[in-house]
């Protein structure tokens, strides 16, 4: 009795309780299955040409139209060798030409014309420093700096270099003892002759002495 069909609701026949609810059941199933929603929630349809593409198509069949060009050109020149026997052209002296080599050449020659005229315009440019004005300056800036300064602006004279020689102990000995025998000579040559002695001094003397110079006048110029 428990495995027997239980209706919701009391009835007088279980088995025709059961048919019907059955029935009822699959009815309401198909309804669901059948039934449409409301609100539209389907995306938006897909374009034909997005669909289709028909760019790529045409891509396509242009590419299989050359390939069939080129077949059809190179079946043609197999033929050709096949009936001449295999000669070919073997020449390669051919002359060069361009289809824009007359507008290039146009074209470089304006380009010279106008670097001309430019070159042209900056030469015959004057300049707009004033350079004897500057210089008359200077020489007024000079001339006042040599006014006010309490020695002449002049170039020093560069002194000469020297050479150091070194000796060694010996010969410095030696060297000593040569000038010692000198000193004792001259020493002699004195006392017999003293008055020869005494001009030779003098000689060296003014010799040794450099007159003092004038000083400067006017302005100075380095060069």
């Amino acid at each position: 009795m428990h495995r027997a069909y239980q209706p919701l609701k009391p009835c007088t026949n279980k088995y025709l309780q059961k048919k019907w609810d059955q029935d009822n059941y699959e009815q309401h199933r198909s309804k669901v299955r059948e039934a449409r929603a409301v609100v539209d929630t389907k995306g938006a349809s897909t374009p034909v040409q997005v669909q289709l593409k028909l760019k790529k198509h045409q891509l396509k069949e242009e590419r299989l139209s050359i390939i069939e060009r080129d077949n059809r050109l190179l079946s043609i020149k197999l033929l050709d060798i096949a009936r001449s026997k295999g000669l070919m052209d073997h020449r390669n002296h051919y002359s060069e030409r361009s289809l824009n080599g007359a507008k290039r050449r146009g074209e470089l020659l304006l380009v010279t014309h106008e670097n001309q005229a430019i070159l042209q315009r900056i030469s015959a440019r004057q300049s707009e420093y004033r350079r004897h004005h500057w210089e008359e300056h200077w020489e007024r800036v000079e001339c006042c700096r040599d006014n006010i300064s309490r020695y002449p602006h002049s170039v020093a004279p560069q002194r000469p270099k020297r050479s150091v020689r070194f000796m060694d102990f010996e010969c410095e000995n030696s060297r000593q003892s040569g000038q010692s025998s000198l000193t004792t000579g001259q020493d002699e040559k004195s006392a017999q002759h003293p008055a020869r002695h005494m001009g030779n001094q003098t000689r060296r003397q003014v010799k040794g002495q450099h007159p003092p110079l004038p000083p400067l006048k006017g302005t100075v110029r380095q060069t």
